[in-house]
C-alpha cells in the first residue's frame, strides 16, 4: 500500500540544549540518546526513584541547536518541561517548548524515506520524525492509532495511565524502551531488578471481539474477579493490561475473559519479549 502521514497534533516538542545537554538527559532518562543523529530517535521514560513512569516519550537529535527534542504528550508539555528544569541544578541545559510549528509526524506504509527516523519502538510502525510549517496528510490520528493497535504498541494515556505503573507493566523492555546496558539513570534499579528477576505480572497484550470494544478503562473479569483493565481500541482490536498469570489460570480453567458483556480473545504480540507464565 501507498505510505499514510499524519500530524500528531496530540503531541508537541520540549526543545532541550546547551553544553551539557547530552550528559544531562543521559543520566535522567531510560533510553540512551549518546548516538542519535538526523536519520534516528530514541524512545524513553524519565521515572520516579522508585522506577514508575512519569512520562514517556521519543528523543531526536535536533541540528538547529547541537541539543535534542522531545516528543511529549501535549498534555503534559508544561509539567514535563518544567520538572526537566527541576533537574537543571548548575548544568548548562535550556529548557524550553518548541514552537507550535514544529509538527511530530507519522507515517508508515510502503515506500518510506530511509532519511527519516524510524519509529524506534517496533520497524513496523514506520517513520516518526519531526517536520516544520506545512506536511501533506494522507491520514488521520485515528488511522495512525488503528495502525499502532493491530501491532499492539501501547501508548500512555490511552492504555496506562502516568505515574502508576513501572516500564514493564507497559512493554517498555520489549519495545527498545530502556537502554540496560548504558549505565544510571532515575529508577534504573528498580527496573534491572524487575528485569533480572522477572518480577513483572502485568503487561499490556492484544484483546480481541466479534463487536467493538468497550470503552478504554473497563474492568476486564474472569467470572466475577478483575484480572486487568482494556485500553485503547478501534473496531474489535484493542489492548489491555492484564495480570498474565490469573488471565492464563482463568482461560486454562475454560473461564471466559469478559469487559461489559462482551468476550474477549487474548494473544500476546509476536515482538514481545515475554510470554504466558507457566502453570507449574
Amino acid at each position: 500500500m501507498a505510505s499514510e502521514r499524519t500530524i500528531l497534533t496530540s503531541r508537541r516538542l520540549v526543545k532541550v540544549f546547551g553544553d551539557d545537554a547530552k550528559e544531562f538527559l543521559q543520566n535522567l532518562v531510560s533510553c540512551d540518546v549518546s548516538e542519535l543523529s538526523a536519520t534516528s530517535s530514541a524512545f524513553g521514560a524519565l521515572l520516579t526513584p522508585q522506577g514508575k513512569i512519569l512520562w514517556d516519550f521519543f528523543v531526536f537529535a535536533d541540528e538547529s541547536t547541537d541539543g535534542f527534542l522531545i516528543d511529549v504528550s501535549a498534555e503534559e508539555l508544561d509539567a514535563f518541561a518544567k520538572r526537566l528544569a527541576f533537574y537543571k541544578l548548575r548544568a548548562k541545559v535550556t529548557v524550553e517548548p518548541a514552537d507550535e510549528a514544529v509538527h511530530v509526524v507519522a507515517e508508515w506504509g510502503d515506500d518510506l524515506s530511509a532519511d527519516k527516523p524510524q519509529d524506534p519502538r517496533l520497524a513496523e510502525m514506520g517513520l516518526r520524525y519531526i517536520a516544520t510549517g506545512a506536511v501533506e496528510e494522507t491520514a488521520s490520528e485515528a488511522d495512525y492509532h488503528a495502525h499502532r493497535i493491530g501491532f499492539g504498541v501501547p501508548q500512555s494515556g490511552q492504555d496506562f495511565q502516568l505515574a502508576d505503573v513501572f516500564p514493564h507493566d507497559t512493554d517498555m523492555d520489549s519495545l527498545n524502551g530502556i537502554a540496560f546496558s548504558k549505565g544510571c539513570f532515575i529508577g534504573q534499579e528498580v527496573v534491572s531488578r524487575m528485569k533480572h528477576r522477572g518480577t513483572a505480572r502485568k503487561r499490556i497484550i492484544k484483546v480481541s471481539a466479534d463487536s467493538d470494544l468497550p470503552a478504554a478503562g473497563s474492568d476486564v473479569l474472569a467470572g466475577e474477579k478483575s484480572v486487568g483493565a482494556l485500553g485503547s481500541s478501534a473496531g474489535g482490536a484493542g489492548l489491555a493490561m492484564l495480570r498474565l498469570d490469573r488471565a492464563k489460570a482463568a482461560v486454562d480453567a475454560g473461564v471466559p475473559l469478559m469487559c461489559e458483556g462482551v468476550t474477549l480473545s487474548t494473544s500476546i504480540q509476536a515482538w514481545a519479549t515475554f510470554n504466558w507464565p507457566s502453570s507449574d
